[in-house]
């Protein structure tokens, strides 16, 4: 059914009208539309069955309630034609949709829905006058919070929200499915469901559009829209067998159109449409559905059943089908949904397109084969068939011998194959090989052709088991499965009309699954004598679960009444009723009737003929019936005895006999079955036409005949044969006596009144326990009936709160998800950002993972480390660098992985540029660590300033006696000159400040207690340098593990006491530093996190301090010497040029610091 149509024109007006013409390619029927002989729709089995052929635990009952739901148009059809008949009886209770409430379209999409979502949403005004209700289907991430609402809610005025579990729905708002969860429609309140599955095989919208069919019927819409795969589909056949129409988005204007063509291809969509133009044809579609509304089809005229025969003569005419016998609220409701689609007001209208446009009879034959079939549908009913059947089929066959099935109405073959895969599985259980030969038979060419071709889509994987998938069927393309050859070699699909095309014969099994229902019961009564005549003497009939045989309790005998499981009954000989017969059936009764009459065809012989003569013109007459009356032969002249009654035709020996032998005859057949024993009853009194005639009547089993059989013979009294009494033989009625007879003809009479009365007493008591025993039946078909409502309550209940369905997630490892899209346009921007950042400062970075894999880099880094584009994923030690005298590089960074303490190392490259190398553990936001991150900083400068300075500080010390004053008079000129500068030359005055204290440290290493001067002109440097109010510094004892104060300024000796010693769990900014071994800087102390709570907060605050920062001195293997920390009376922040100088002092303090190690070592 693959057209675009817009908004159809009436569709009387052929050029411009849109119907929906059929494709040799993608018509309905070829793509799974129901036939004529097809099944009504059911929901998927959850979870096929597992490998050895037993069903999941709980299964059954799903599925079982799915498929009263999808029965909603049966029941309609049963309760709308007024006919009581026993088929209507047998029917499982089910509720259709009363029309009530407000429409409810279900919107299902994938990869590149979010712009369908957009194009639908802004062109759906808020109030359309409809009251439609939008439920939106999105294949999103389990993992990640969805902003589906708020995209949604950009795009339209209707309200959006995102669904919450027990959400009463509502009209003119839309609801958005939640993240990692399935969702469900019942009483008219939304579910949210645990699926199945976190990851793999899911399909929320085919869960989703089922319970839509389930609850709104004729009043829900199912709309497929861009994505991969096929999820949607199934769906899409629920809501069409209720009723509901399906729209799909054309796949030209779609992103993906992975779903929209699977849709399209099974001939579902009744319109194809770009999303943007979907609104109006929804809005349209509602108010002409809309009971009453203008513009809705008008209400059906007295005459409405003539207009429909008129159709079905057109249908006749054209497709050589006749639907007469189809039930006429079915037809009637699938032509009203035809002109609904088609814009047209009248049936006469419609009518005269039919006459004018043939591709719209196509379309209508189509529409009235209804159901959807299914692999394993129903699965109880297989598992009837699988123990029970199956195994009186196999177990005393012979290896090699043949097995016949017939699946009349088989569709697309989904249930043939079902049948042949338990055939295969039984088979193998056993050990046996049968020849398998399955006829799968539809009136349907396009279904017969894809059943032929075995090619279904990835979405029957929630129907069958994994184990079944891979050892039937080949996966092709991504979103199909193909049925294997071996399998699909033991079927043989061809197109058959049931009601008319000869049957199979010899079958062992016949499965005829929810046809019957569909047909009015004139044709059931056609099609279960065939059955019956095709079927083998043991064989078997599967029907629906809507279904039974009805009156024919005489043909089948129930296996499995639960299941509608039946098997033939062995009838040698005998003829149906006359208004049961059709074709087959008439054969059937001739090839009975034929067993008496064996070697008719052989010359007659003369003792033939006199047994013949004698027979005639001696015998008596006689009467073959069986155990339930029905005359199968007559010989002789029984004219006398047996009458055809009025009404219904009826060949039954009880209703045809004569007044006067009606309770003998009845009561003489039970008790000739149930004893097995001959029973005679003498001087009858039979009413003929001209009054009363005694006759001998005579009830004995016929040996050698059908089980059952008993022949009745009626024979005149002869003259001369004195009336016998015996209790169990009936009496003539005698009239009563004249006045004055003699006293032994009144005892006579008396005694034939008393005789009488005891057989009319024995006739009672019979009647009596046959009530009893009816009674008792009754009983326990009442129990039957009350423990099936119980299952069905207990079924329901299930339904509503069960939360494990099987559904699946197709689109996973194909596409993004369209919400993520947004997102992944701002994390680029944001990507781009960074790489621009990380080029333009020339630091040079590398990441690499646990496994020191190489996983990002700068280029400022290949100026570093040989690296290109492809080294990504080789391991760092594999590399070469280009750094002089240092090839610890994989072993540092192992070692900051196993420790998680930073390293900090000097490099330089073989041509002679220093870099600062940092190698610290990767975090992430979640405090994970999965990797390092190492850092090259350029310090050539530093380096040479450095260099620069060790040259002054050289020939100051050798200098300083006799140059002191050139030196002060070089300081003041230098001061002078600074002052006059911009801040940025106040900065080199302060760097040649403290080059002046590094200076007074070296000199005065001299004396006995340098060390100590040394401590204190360092701080006195740094307290200089960052322009604090006061300063610690405090060397690190390694017996202590605790921080020693070697030196203070501007501290009141009471506060500087309480530094004394300090621990790295004492709450101070110097304990921070030695636990990090990294600068800590706390600009307002009674803001920074390291002093809350902390004892020495209160000091400080005395000591009138505000801002403090503390820098470690490290040793050059990265050791913490000691810290020293500066403070500041007001809040404050040092600057980066600061924070570089106070490195660059607290290396030296490191030298100062291990200089007498380094004499010790000497």
């Amino acid at each position: 059914m693959k057209r675009k149509q817009k908004n159809p024109a009436p569709a009387g007006q052929t050029p411009n009208t849109k119907l929906q013409a059929p494709s040799a390619k993608s018509g309905a029927a070829a793509q799974g539309k129901p036939t004529m002989n097809a099944k009504p729709p059911t929901g998927p089995a959850k979870a096929g069955t597992t490998s050895d052929g037993k069903l999941p635990k709980g299964v059954a009952t799903e599925i079982k309630a799915v498929t009263t739901s999808g029965d909603r148009d049966k029941l309609k059809d049963k309760a709308g034609d007024g006919e009581e008949t026993k088929h209507a009886a047998e029917l499982t209770t089910a509720h259709p949709p009363t029309g009530d409430g407000f429409p409810v379209v279900g919107i299902g999409a994938s990869a590149g829905g979010l712009a369908a979502f957009e194009a639908l949403f802004a062109h759906m005004p808020a109030d359309s006058g409809t009251g439609i209700a939008f439920v939106i289907v999105q294949h999103l991430d389990p993992d990640h919070k969805s902003i589906l609402t708020e995209l949604v809610r950009r795009y339209t005025k209707l309200r959006v929200f995102q669904v919450e579990d027990g959400m009463k729905i509502e009209p003119n708002c839309a609801y958005i499915i939640r993240p990692n969860k399935d969702l469900m429609l019942t009483d008219s309140k939304l579910h949210l469901v645990e699926p199945g599955s976190r990851r793999g095989l899911r399909l929320p919208i085919d869960f989703f559009f089922r319970s839509l069919a389930q609850e709104r019927g004729e009043q829900s819409i199912g709309v497929i829209l861009s994505g991969n795969g096929t999820d949607g589909t199934l769906g899409l056949r629920a809501i069409k067998e209720a009723g509901g129409m399906a729209v799909v988005q054309d796949p030209q204007s779609a992103e993906y159109d992975g779903m929209p063509r699977s849709a399209i291809a099974s001939g579902l969509a009744d319109y194809v449409l770009p999303p943007e133009e979907m609104p109006a044809q929804l809005i349209e579609y509602v108010k002409r559905t809309s009971p009453f509304k203008p513009g809705g089809p008008s209400p059906a005229p007295p005459d409405v059943s003539g207009w429909v025969l008129k159709i079905m003569a057109l249908l006749r005419s054209h497709t050589g089908h006749d639907f007469s016998h189809y039930k006429q609220n079915t037809i009637r409701r699938r032509v009203e949904r035809r002109m609904v689609v088609n814009q047209i007001d009248t049936f006469d209208h419609y009518v005269r397109v039919l006459r004018q446009n043939p591709a719209e009879l196509d379309i209508l034959f189509r529409e009235l084969l209804i159901g959807v079939t299914g692999f394993f549908r129903d699965i109880p009913a297989f598992e009837a068939v699988r123990d029970l059947a199956l195994p009186a089929m196999m177990n005393e066959r012979p290896q090699g011998s043949p097995i016949r099935i017939w699946v009349p109405g088989c569709s697309t073959g989904e249930e043939a194959y079902s049948l042949a895969m338990l055939i295969h599985e039984k088979a193998e259980k056993i050990g046996h090989d049968f020849v398998v030969t399955i006829f799968a038979t539809d009136i349907d060419h396009d279904s017969i052709e894809k059943a032929r071709a075995g090619l279904y889509p990835a979405s029957i994987a929630a129907d069958v088991a994994p184990e079944r998938l891979q050892r039937f069927f080949t996966h092709e393309d991504k979103d199909f499965y193909r049925v294997k050859k071996t399998l699909r070699d033991q079927l043989i699909f061809a197109e058959q009309d049931v009601i008319k095309d000869p049957p199979f014969s010899k079958l062992d099994l016949v499965s005829c699954r929810n046809m019957l229902i569909y047909m009015e019961p004139i044709l059931q009564k056609r099609l279960l004598p065939l059955f019956h005549y095709a079927l083998l003497p043991s064989g078997f009939l599967l029907l629906g679960n809507s279904e039974s045989v009805g009156e024919f309790t005489n043909l089948f005998t129930p296996v499995e009444r639960k299941w509608k499981l039946y098997r033939r009954k062995d009838l040698t000989i005998g003829m149906l009723p006359m208004h049961q017969m059709s074709a087959p059936a008439e054969r059937h009764q001739h090839a009975l009737v034929s067993a008496i009459n064996e070697g008719k065809d052989r010359k007659t012989s003369l003792r033939e003929v006199t047994e013949k003569l004698l027979l005639r013109n001696y015998a008596p007459a006689c009467v073959a019936v069986n155990e339930h009356g029905d005359i199968l032969y007559i010989h002789g002249r029984s004219g006398k005895y047996l009458e055809l009654p009025s009404g219904d035709a009826s060949l039954n020996i009880v209703r045809a006999a004569r007044e006067g032998l009606k309770i003998e005859l009845a009561n003489g057949l039970r008790r000739v079955l149930a004893q097995r024993q001959p029973v005679r009853y003498e001087n009858l009194e039979v009413r003929t036409n001209g009054g009363f005639e005694k006759v001998n009547v005579t009830l004995e089993l016929a040996e050698g005949a059908a089980p059952g059989m008993v022949v009745i013979t009626f024979q005149e009294p002869s003259p001369r044969e004195p009336a016998k009494a015996a209790p169990d033989k009936a009496y003539p009625r005698e009239r009563a006596p004249r006045a004055g007879s003699p006293p032994d003809e009144k005892d006579k009479h008396i005694a034939n009144l008393e005789r009488e009365l005891r057989v009319k007493s024995e006739t009672l008591q019979t009647t009596i326990e046959e009530l009893e025993t009816s009674n008792e039946e009754l009983k326990s078909t009442n129990e039957e009936l009350q423990s099936t409502n119980e299952e069905l309550q207990s079924t329901n209940e299930e339904l509503e709160t069960s939360k494990e369905e099987l559904q699946s997630v197709n689109e996973e490892l194909v596409t993004v998800n369209s919400e993520l899209q947004q997102k992944m346009e701002g994390l680029s921007r944001a990507n781009n950002d960074m790489n621009n950042l990380l080029a333009g400062t020339g630091i040079g970075m590398l990441f690499v993972d646990h496994q020191l894999r190489i996983q990002r880099f700068t280029p400022a880094t290949t100026e570093i480390i040989n690296l290109i584009q492809t080294d990504i994923g080789r391991p760092v030690s594999d590399l070469v660098s280009n750094l002089a005298s240092y090839d610890r590089l994989g072993h540092d960074v192992k070692a900051v992985l196993d420790t998680l303490i930073p390293r900090e190392t000097e490099v330089q490259t073989t041509n002679g540029h220093w870099y600062l190398m940092r190698i610290l553990p990767y975090r992430t936001l979640e405090n994970v660590i999965e990797g390092a991150v190492l850092t090259f900083v350029d310090i050539a400068a530093q380096k040479k300033a450095e260099a620069q300075f060790r040259v002054l500080s050289s020939e100051l010390e050798q200098r300083v006696k006799e140059r002191v004053a050139e030196t002060e008079k070089v300081n003041e000129k230098l001061q002078r000159e600074i002052s006059h500068r911009q801040e940025t030359e106040r900065r080199r005055a302060t760097d040649i400040a403290a080059l002046i204290h590094l200076h007074d440290m070296t000199r005065q290493r001299a004396g006995q207690d340098w060390r100590q001067k040394g401590f204190q002109a360092a701080l006195d440097a740094a307290v200089e340098l960052t322009r604090a109010d006061m300063g610690t510094l405090q060397v690190y004892d390694e017996k202590s593990k605790s921080l020693r104060l070697a030196a203070q300024s501007g501290f009141k000796l009471s506060v500087a006491t309480q530094f004394t010693e300090v621990t790295d769990k004492s709450g101070t900014s110097c304990a921070e530093a030695l636990r990090k071994g990294q600068r800590v800087l706390a600009e307002d102390v009674t803001q920074s996190d390291c002093f809350k709570n902390s004892p020495a907060l209160p000091i400080l605050q005395g000591a009138g301090v505000r801002a403090v920062q503390s820098t470690p001195v490290l040793s050059r293997q990265g050791r913490v010497l000691g810290i020293f920390s500066t403070h500041w009376k007001q809040p404050h922040k040092p600057d980066e040029d600061t924070l570089r100088l106070l490195d660059l002092l607290a290396r030296q303090l490191a030298d100062l610091i291990e200089q007498p190690k380094m004499e010790d070592r000497r």
